[in-house]
């Protein structure tokens, strides 16, 4: 691409409502889909869209992340030609304050992008799952002349008082902009994807710093704020697989996405044709024993398989012995199901122990997660 493009990845939520996942990392760092992990794809979406200058903007139990990351090597995003910082709250003359927002984040690290002088700021979050290229939306707002265009996707109209809901007219400009409101007037949820004119991000940044009234978020504050002044806001549609998943059942559920009978196959998630890159655990291949039986599911290096997985996403080092049942599961790496046991439904945490003859979640009552031998939900 031409022009110098930063990309700021918010990495710093602390995902509550994912109960003991959550506990002592943060969200972007949870295993996902067998062999990556949730921040992979806005890593990887950088990468594969010759996105040199990545900074990652980590806070809440951030140490697993921040090793996890590193120097960006795992995604090609370091070396002579490339940049990937990992940035967490400092003390300054001015602040000694954790991020107070997704915009005050961004604020405190404007030295950081002042030394790279960009022409165009990408901000992205840390939590998502999708697979796409920045490089049709970067032409598009070049094209258009916008101050900032906002990633938008359709959701249905009876969830879009979830999300921060775009209204825009018949020339993709936005005209109202609404946190999570009560009665929505459009299904245009937006990503929390944004690109920004650096310049006018900026001033921007500056002055929210200062207003002790303000959330310093870009969609609470931000994005309403240039609006009210007249700047340009275009629309960017994007039409391809996207999941926040910030609970139990929306994490369940996209990792039952990538199976072959799931909403949305691996490959429309995964897209085959193009790489999620990863940390390799360098484990010996997968064991599928002679009595095992193996239906739908995916089934990443080091497992060992020799009882029955239906429908399931099973880690790296995790393990099923022979006569455990596991059905429409998420078995995270190291986990251990002995035998005679039975899994319904349910995440089972990195290096839990399904003792003999245990049933979990029988009662098949929601998403269950299995965490330190309880059943949360």
């Amino acid at each position: 691409m031409n022009g110098k493009i930063a990309a700021m990845i918010l990495a710093g939520g602390k995902g509550t409502r994912l109960g003991g996942l959550t506990r002592k990392q943060a969200k972007p760092a949870l295993a996902f889909g067998g062999k990556y992990r949730i921040i992979d794809f806005a890593l990887s979406n950088c990468a594969n869209s010759g996105i040199a200058y990545v900074g990652v903007c980590t806070q809440y139990e951030n140490s697993v992340l921040n090793s996890y990351i590193g120097n960006g090597s795992n995604w090609g995003l370091n070396g002579v030609n490339a940049l990937t910082s990992v940035l967490t709250p400092k003390q300054t003359e001015e602040t000694s304050a954790w991020y107070r927002g997704t915009a005050d984040a961004i604020y405190q690290n404007i030295d950081w992008l002042d030394s790279i002088s960009p022409e165009l700021v990408l901000i992205l979050s840390g939590d998502h799952i999708y697979f796409t290229s920045y490089e049709s939306a970067i032409a598009q707002h070049r094209a258009s002349g916008a101050d900032c265009t906002l990633f938008v996707h359709e959701v249905p109209l009876s969830d879009a008082s979830r999300f921060g809901i775009v209204e825009a007219n018949d020339k993709d400009e936005v005209i109202d902009f609404k946190e999570k409101p009560r009665s929505p007037k459009s299904n245009l949820a937006s990503m929390g994807i944004y690109i920004f004119n650096y310049k006018t991000l900026r001033r921007y940044l500056v002055a929210d710093a200062d207003k002790t009234e303000s959330s310093h978020d870009f969609g609470k504050d931000i994005i309403p704020g240039m609006l009210s002044r007249g700047k340009k806001i275009k629309v960017f549609r994007f039409d391809g697989y996207w999941k926040d998943v910030g609970t139990l059942a929306s994490l369940h559920q996209a990792n039952m996405d990538l199976l072959p009978h799931g909403s949305a196959p691996v490959a429309d998630v995964l897209k085959l044709d193009s790489n999620i890159y990863s940390e390799d655990n360098h484990l010996p291949p997968q064991y599928i024993g002679p009595k095992a039986v193996v239906r739908g599911s995916l089934v990443n290096q080091g497992s060992v398989i020799k009882g029955l997985v239906d429908h399931c996403v099973v880690s790296s080092g995790a393990w099923v012995e022979e006569g455990a049942e596991c059905h429409n599961a998420v078995l995270m790496s190291g986990c251990h199901i002995h035998s005679e046991a039975k899994v319904y439904d349910c995440i089972v945490s990195p290096g839990e122990i399904v003792h003999k003859g245990e049933v979990v979640n029988a009662e098949r009552e929601g998403i269950a997660l299995l965490y330190k031998g309880k059943v949360q939900r």
